[in-house]
């Protein structure tokens, strides 16, 4: 690819999905626009990502991510509300307003993926072309933006993970509801039975491939649909692996639904959280094998290491990475 074509628009580059994303294809060599309504405040907050040209709009905007988007081969679409607020609001005419910016641009929109579009049907282990029948709101708007991408008639990439975890990030199950955020690491909440297996993304893998496949992505279908595989493992493993990283035995509990479900009417994010409780009772695995064959490997930091870093972000542990025994 031509250093002129290696020009990417990010929607949502101060997100964690969207930020790791621009700082792998910074990594590259890439030219790397932010997209945020107040730009200064962004290049003030926005850690690590000096080299990103912040550019004024609102991803609500069709004639503003427009702009935004000339002269780019790339547009990522990592906007997403935080704590699930909205979503039915807000998903559909952000992407809408990035298919005009694509389409104005001759770009290809990038993706990030999740496993909300599935049901029961598709597990344990979910293809490219599994069925994609969501049991969730959160799922249904999930299918609607891919149903409408794919009918846009722009290229497209996508890129599906398992539950987001890494060194900044506003919204995980890691750090929202199996541990405490900016508390000392001591103690285990699991949200299912701890011998069923599930997908984790460890971000900064997740965004290497992302960066991989943007590279090549004239060499792709037009319509392009990978899985990442990530860490897949039982919630026995994950709690071993936090406790070598702690130093220490932690205590182990499981998420108290019902007591959350109480709670809930009077807070959005537990009320999302409770929807998804499906995923957490089900085996559900990535087969990354199409992603394996384009990349030649996947992207993949060891379990503890990557725990380590990410907790140590989320101020879980010591920056030294030496826990209190």
């Amino acid at each position: 690819m031509a250093t002129s074509d290696k020009t990417a628009l990010v929607i949502g580059a101060t997100g964690s999905v969207g930020g790791e994303v621009a700082a792998a294809l910074l990594a590259r060599g890439w030219r790397v626009r932010g997209l945020h309504r107040d730009p200064a405040r962004a290049a003030r907050e926005a850690v690590g990502l000096e080299r990103i040209e912040w550019v004024k709009g609102d991803a609500l905007s069709a004639a503003e991510v427009t702009a935004a988007a000339q002269g780019a081969s790339v547009i990522v679409h990592a906007a997403n509300p935080p704590g699930y607020r909205n979503w039915a609001g807000l998903l559909l005419p952000m992407m809408e307003a990035s298919i005009a910016a694509a389409k104005a641009a001759g770009a290809r929109i990038l993706l990030p993926g999740n496993v909300y579009n599935y049901g029961p049907d598709a597990f344990p282990t979910i293809t490219e072309d599994s069925p994609q029948n969501p049991r969730t709101r959160k799922g249904a708007i999930r299918v609607a933006m891919e149903q409408r991408l794919h009918a846009a008639g722009v290229r497209s990439l996508i890129v599906r993970a398992g539950d987001f975890f890494g060194p900044v990030s506003g919204s995980s199950w890691l750090t929202e509801g199996i541990v405490a955020k900016d508390k000392p690491l001591r103690s285990v909440s699991y949200p299912g039975p701890r011998e069923i297996r599930h997908t984790w993304a460890y971000l900064p893998d997740l965004a290497a491939a992302m960066a991989r496949l943007a590279e090549i992505e004239p060499t792709l279908p037009d319509v392009a649909v990978y899985n990442f595989g990530g860490h897949q493992v039982t919630g026995d493993d994950l709690v071993a692996a936090l406790e070598r990283v702690a130093g220490r035995r932690l205590a182990v509990k499981r998420i108290p639904w019902l007591a959350m479900r109480a709670v809930a009417p009077f807070v959005e994010t537990l009320r999302e959280m409770l929807e998804m409780r499906y995923l957490w009772d089900n085996a559900v695995l990535l087969d990354n094998g199409r992603l394996v064959k384009t990349l030649g490997a996947e992207p993949h930091t060891p379990l503890e290491t990557a725990l380590k870093v990410a907790l140590q972000g989320q101020g879980c542990l010591p920056t030294d990475q030496k826990a209190a025994a």
